[in-house]
């Protein structure tokens, strides 16, 4: 049995400059890291050799690649050479909530695929494949943000070239501001899932068609530069005023990212006492993450929110990993 893990990701500014209809023009970056929340998928050989189980929110027992429904497995599949072999997929955060699980679905199975075949990689081109496999092969309209962040891990600044290249660079602060990072941003679970793809599918179309879009993301650009510089000298608070930023810009880029509800609990963690917050991936539904510089305020925002799941905000830094291999 193999056993692989990546993280998710949750992204502090930049968003939506990762999507190539933008990067490709002006390049763009992000500030992103991962948290100690997982997918992680078991592998192991089937009990009828010639098959392929797979075992996510549905059961799959096909003989070829091509039978298999789930897209990204039919996509990796098409890949390996690979039959007679047992999947089961688990993660401790549902999809549709914000922080990237698809990517971090795809990133963790082509490092479980290539394990299984003694096929060293770097982490790089487990990123980059996972780019291939959902932007190119399926045309999904995102961008490679996820991807990265989930193969690398970690509180890090990624640059998206023209030319497609994706540089990746370490926030380093003193332990105590990582410290400082973790405590005081609290994510909260809106309960409403959403389908990133058409969130963002408007907002890919809104950058090709409106200049105006453009601006906005050099803004969001410039947030994100801003951040890495505060960070590394160690203004953690910071954070606050460049998520509080961030929203507002964010908005901008599509109908779809927020609505009356979504406002309405963003307006009560800021009347709470947080300096700043966003809603979580594309937009629609998911985590909201705030930033709340102290202890008294932060059981202010807990009581704000006492009827919705909150989710402990661990930094990781270990990026997908082979937990276990018999």
């Amino acid at each position: 049995m193999i056993i692989s893990r990546a993280p998710f990701r949750v992204s502090f500014a930049g968003g939506g400059s990762d999507i190539p209809a933008f990067y490709e023009k002006y390049g763009g970056c992000v500030l992103s890291t991962t948290i100690k929340k997982y997918v992680y998928l078991t592998m192991h050989p089937a009990f009828n050799r010639d098959d392929i189980s797979l075992k996510y929110s549905k059961t799959e027992n096909v003989h070829s690649y091509k039978e298999i429904e789930h897209k990204i497995f039919h996509q990796a599949f098409k890949r390996f050479d690979i039959n007679g072999v047992e999947i089961a997929s688990m993660a401790d955060v549902t999809a549709g909530t914000g922080l990237g699980s698809s990517s971090t679905f795809t990133v963790a199975l082509l490092k479980l695929l290539y394990t299984y075949q003694h096929r060293y990689v770097s982490t790089y081109h487990i990123a980059k494949e996972a780019c291939d496999i959902e932007i190119t092969d399926l045309g999904n309209p995102i961008g490679k943000q996820d991807q990265f962040a989930a193969a690398f891990g970690g509180l890090k600044f990624y640059e998206f070239l023209p030319n497609g290249f994706v540089k990746i660079e370490p926030i380093v602060m003193n332990p105590e501001s990582y410290k400082k990072l973790e405590d005081n941003c609290v994510m909260f679970y809106t309960g409403i899932t959403h389908d990133a793809n058409k969130v963002l599918a408007e907002q890919k179309k809104n950058i090709e068609n409106d200049k105006k879009k453009d601006e906005i993301l050099l803004q969001m650009c410039d947030l994100a530069r801003d951040l890495k510089r505060h960070l590394e000298m160690n203004d953690v608070d910071y954070l606050g005023e460049c998520l509080a930023k961030g929203w507002e810009l964010k908005k901008q880029m599509a109908s779809t990212i927020t609505g009356g509800p979504i406002d309405e609990l963003y307006e009560k963690g800021i009347k709470a006492g947080a300096t700043g917050g966003k809603l979580l991936g594309a937009g629609g539904g998911g985590f909201l993450l705030f930033y709340v510089p102290k202890d008294e305020i932060k059981e202010n925002v807990r009581k704000a929110f006492k009827n919705y799941k909150e989710l402990p905000f661990e930094l990781d830094n270990s990026g997908v990993s082979i937990i276990y291999c018999d």
